[in-house]
């Protein structure tokens, strides 16, 4: 049994943070569906970036220009062609679970991570455009995003709630989820409707690089990601969100987030075996995957708190890390990342499509 299946086993869904056209034509992901137990997939501005410079999108980008398209409305003909193939590929997996996994993700233009009507706008929208009901949308858990998140949950737009850093993040998200719901809830609509709240955890120990002691490298992302599973299974077990459960609903599943190893010094499956969890999801880049399945070995499951994660994060405060600053400082250094990334991915279909333009 390969280690992406004693994961599975364990009670944690394995999603794949990439998606590419070539993933799809070749059937690789059909395939790591069927033997590496993946069974979810998100997205991101970078992973489109780096996607669509290989050929593989000329032909439609070159439709595409016929019909009068560019930029971002460009871009999402592109995505939203890959990411429905990819959630017909899951689809399975949805109705087998009932809707619990088998998702992907297509994330707002971060360009409206501060706007919160244009994000419930664009939300619906993708959404409606899509036409899977195994599809996500992305908003950023900011503070403009949090009305979104209820809004669009209210409208019944499943929601990715992404760029969350801390269990004060998290529960914020969490909320506006469970708002969401219970405006459902009250308006006799149904209450079940899928999101996920995704915790970004490696950023927390690039962000400390050689400003702490090196016997506490490689350890905040962990002790962070303990708070935030205890605070996860007090807010799923509270009296309020039993309350919504009795109507129909269903828990807003936690999932982790940037757990690609950053450090090359440090296990490239560190992440993966300190976040061993039921009832969440990691979604992992393709090298992390393959390298689980390789030579993992999965350990005991993660337990709330982290075990020791208040002695380690007692420790990063003696050496001057004040987690409550650097979490609002984590998110919003990953909404300009991500604005950044989406500039980029706009340049190169620009580019592309002026080359295309020029030897048609």
């Amino acid at each position: 049994m390969t280690a992406t299946q004693k994961l599975h086993n364990l009670g944690q869904s394995l999603w794949l943070d990439n998606i590419t056209r070539d993933l799809l034509n070749s059937g690789a992901l059909k395939r790591y569906i069927a033997e590496l137990s993946v069974t979810g997939l998100t997205s991101n501005p970078t992973i489109f970036d780096h996607a669509i410079k290989s050929s593989s999108y000329d032909v439609d980008i070159r439709e595409g220009l016929e019909k009068g398209k560019s930029g971002e409305s460009l871009f999402f003909d592109l995505a939203l062609d890959d990411l429905t193939r990819a959630a017909d590929l899951f689809r399975s997996v949805y109705d087998r679970t009932n809707g619990v996994d088998g998702w992907v993700s297509l994330e707002v233009s971060p360009l409206l991570a501060h706007d919160t009507t244009s994000t419930i706008v664009a939300a619906k929208k993708l959404s409606a455009r899509a036409g899977r009901p195994n599809l996500f949308i992305k908003i950023p858990g900011t503070k403009e995003g949090l009305p979104a998140i209820e809004e669009a949950i209210f409208a019944g737009v499943p929601v990715n709630v992404t760029l969350l850093f801390s269990p004060e993040q998290y529960v914020a998200a969490a909320e506006a989820y469970l708002r969401g719901i219970e405006r459902r809830i009250a308006a006799g609509l149904n209450a079940q409707v899928g999101s996920v709240a995704s915790m970004f955890i490696s950023r927390w120990d690039v962000a400390v690089a050689s400003k702490v002691p090196k016997t506490l490298d490689n350890r905040l992302g962990i002790a962070i990601a303990g708070r935030i599973y205890q605070a996860y299974l007090n807010l799923i077990s509270n009296p309020r969100s039993k309350r919504a459960y009795n109507a129909g609903a269903r828990p807003q599943r936690l999932l982790w987030a940037s757990t690609g190893t950053k450090d090359p010094k440090a296990s490239d499956l560190l992440y993966i075996k300190a976040l061993a969890s039921p009832f969440t999801v990691n979604t992992m880049p393709e090298a992390t995957l393959k390298a689980l399945a390789d030579h993992g070995e999965i350990g005991p499951a993660m337990v709330a708190n982290n075990g020791d994660c208040e002695n380690v994060l007692a420790e990063f405060a003696k050496a001057g890390i004040n987690a409550d600053s650097l979490a609002a400082e984590l998110q919003g250094e990953g909404a300009k990342s991500f604005v950044k990334s989406w500039n980029e991915l706009l340049a190169v279909i620009a580019s592309k499509s002026a080359a295309l333009k020029q030897s048609a």
